[in-house]
């Protein structure tokens, strides 16, 4: 792994946990809230954190494109495939979870999401649009993409998925989390386009919260039991 990569990998960790000083100078400059200071931190430094990681991407963004990668339609049409396979492992892996190890369905993270949402609608563009982008370039195109170097893609990919999983924090979900990460890799690899897994995480986090932003936390709650949308970054 390049150093350049090292230093993507770090400004993101930076990005997740500067809320704990940027949320008080906020606070102390802002006419806000503590809970405000927070939220506009995060928006900012998602924000922040994409333009420096674009910024650090910017040798591999200026590389050939491969020539077996995938055309403009081509990635169009594999997005929607892998909308649908996404949807597909996420459903089979909750039928597991319920099934085989009796996970209460539902999640906290998703939840937390969705309310700060809704009083913050502002903050929607950090887990369906920044949060899909960052996590793509780390652990598909740096992670995966390092350990598919010197691996076979079914050990790179669970690797990968099972650190894409833990840095949710739902360790309870780890399942769908690294389902989502197998689906994620193949369709880099398949297209060798780290944007079709972008498009396809963007989607499935946009339809998530936009299919439940007028419902109530209890509705919200009914439809994570049934369904178990789940949104993947933010």
């Amino acid at each position: 792994m390049t150093k350049r990569y090292w230093y993507v990998i770090l400004a993101y960790i930076i990005m997740q946990y500067s809320v704990f000083l940027g949320a008080p100078l906020f606070y102390a400059i802002l006419p806000v809230s503590g809970d405000e200071a927070s939220i506009y931190w995060t928006v900012f430094s998602f924000i922040l954190g994409l333009v420096i990681v674009l910024f650090l991407m910017k040798p591999d963004m200026q590389m050939r494109t491969e020539r077996d990668a995938s055309s403009a339609v081509m990635v169009i049409t594999w997005s929607i495939l892998g909308l649908f396979m996404a949807y597909f492992a996420q459903a089979f892996s909750v039928m597991l979870e319920i099934a085989i190890f009796g996970i209460t369905p539902g999640s906290a993270n998703t939840a937390q999401i969705m309310d700060i949402s809704r009083a913050f609608p502002l903050f929607v563009i950090v887990p369906a649009l920044i949060g899909p982008i960052l996590e793509e370039i780390i652990f598909r195109k740096i992670i995966f993409g390092s350990f598919y170097k010197k691996m076979n893609f079914f050990f790179a990919a669970l690797l990968s998925a099972l650190i894409f999983g833990f840095i949710h924090q739902e360790p309870e979900h780890i399942l769908i989390y690294a389902s989502m990460g197998f689906v994620f890799a193949y369709l880099y690899v398949i297209t060798k386009r780290i944007i079709t897994p972008i498009i396809v995480h963007m989607a499935m986090n946009s339809l998530t919260i936009f299919a439940q932003y007028s419902l109530t936390p209890e509705q919200i709650q009914q439809q994570l039991d049934k369904l178990q949308l789940i949104i993947i970054g933010g």
